[in-house]
């Protein structure tokens, strides 16, 4: 954090077009700190990068911004107040470097298929207010449109904590999801994003423009890292499957809807200072089948290698149970075994036929990728297994 001796000592470079005038800045500190906005004056204040090892195609960068304010009322004597805040730019992922990747003639149809509005829509709106009971979400101080493709959103500090991710955890996070899905309050806002995301962009998007050319591509089967991890009954089901996205897709858009956060992975369920739960990342927000934000909570972190896939079948069982618990407590009656549809639908889908781990191919195999390419595999297993289980 800046020195609070130095007043008027400034570095925000690192924001770039996201910055704002010194005047603004102390209006949003202001607000962050609870203060009344014409009762400050900015000392300092310097923007620093935050970490993040995840790559997120719709996110320009993050940072936190520190300083200092001069509070009026407190000049003889009184210590500036220390404040944090923090600023996250989207964009449409044409923006990304890994756009360049994306073959001419399909750049509209994939800048088109990846929502990036919704996030800043979210936070402009009053979910925070209408989120059940144990789960929160950062308060916004201020969304600014930086041009026609990116915004940049400032966000309060949330304290939060480190916590496991045991088997009672995720219980609580998937019954709360599912009020989520099923809240009146929160369906108020289901379709915030006004997204052209669904289901037939994500099939004729990445599953027909890379996935599939991915899984009929002989070369990558061989590829060490792969052979290794997927045998040569696992490959044969996955590409059958893959041949029946189409029909599987349609099945799923047949099923019920409900509100779905779209990514609740651990990784955007913080865990909160009272041991709620902390959603954030809203760029997928908005009206999925039923059952959708399950598929992410289950295996986000064995994706990544954060998590063993031993469990998986039983972690699953519970998740459901509890889903569906969250489901009946916000008066929704759809039945278990259509929330496993639709949830083992889902998982296949967006998860067990993408789940090689492509964008490792061009590294050396080390016993850390081969260690997390039987992860994927094992996911890529339960996930056809539970399709076949729920037909």
């Amino acid at each position: 954090m800046s020195d609070p001796t130095t007043a008027d000592r400034h570095d925000r470079s690192a924001l770039g077009a996201a910055d704002v005038t010194n005047e603004r800045l102390a209006e949003i500190a202001a607000s962050s700190l609870g203060l009344p906005p014409d009762g400050v004056r900015l000392l300092d204040s310097v923007a620093e990068e935050f970490p993040y090892d995840l790559p997120a195609i719709t996110t320009g960068g993050r940072w936190w911004v520190s300083g200092h304010l001069a509070v009026n009322g407190s000049a003889n004597g009184g210590a500036p107040a220390p404040f944090r805040v923090f600023v996250k730019v989207v964009q449409n992922w044409s923006r990304s470097p890994l756009f360049q990747f994306v073959p001419p003639e399909h750049r509209e149809m994939a800048a088109a298929g990846v929502p990036w509005r919704t996030e800043p829509l979210v936070y402009r709106s009053d979910l925070r207010d209408r989120l059940p009971e144990g789960l929160a979400m950062p308060r916004a101080l201020a969304v600014d449109d930086l041009d026609e493709s990116s915004s940049a959103i400032w966000l309060e500090e949330v304290p939060v904590v480190e916590v496991t991710w045991d088997h009672d955890r995720y219980a609580r996070a998937a019954r709360l999801l599912g009020r989520l899905a099923a809240s009146p309050e929160v369906a108020v806002h289901r379709n915030v994003g006004e997204s052209s995301f669904h289901l037939r962009v994500y099939l004729d998007g990445r599953l027909a423009m890379q996935v599939m050319p991915m899984l009929r591509d002989e070369g990558i089967w061989q590829h060490p890292l792969v052979a290794h991890a997927f045998d040569d009954e696992l490959r044969d089901r996955v590409r059958a499957a893959a041949d029946l996205a189409p029909a599987y897709v349609a099945e799923l858009s047949a099923l019920p809807y409900a509100t779905a956060h779209g990514d609740a992975c651990p990784n955007n369920l913080l865990a909160g200072a009272d041991d709620g739960f902390v959603l954030i990342d809203y760029g997928f927000w908005g009206p999925n089948p039923i059952g959708f934000d399950l598929g992410q909570l289950l295996v986000g972190d064995v994706q990544v290698g954060r998590r063993s896939s031993a469990d998986l079948a039983e972690l699953e069982d519970l998740c459901l149970a509890e889903y569906v618990e969250g489901l009946r407590a916000e008066g929704c009656d759809v039945p278990l075994d259509v929330v496993r549809r639709a949830h083992a639908l889902h998982l296949l889908i967006f998860t067990g036929l993408s789940t090689l781990p492509f964008e490792h191919l061009d590294q050396p195999p080390t016993p850390e990728l081969h260690a997390l390419a039987r992860e994927r595999a094992a996911i890529a297993r339960f996930s056809l297994d539970l399709v076949d289980a729920t037909d």
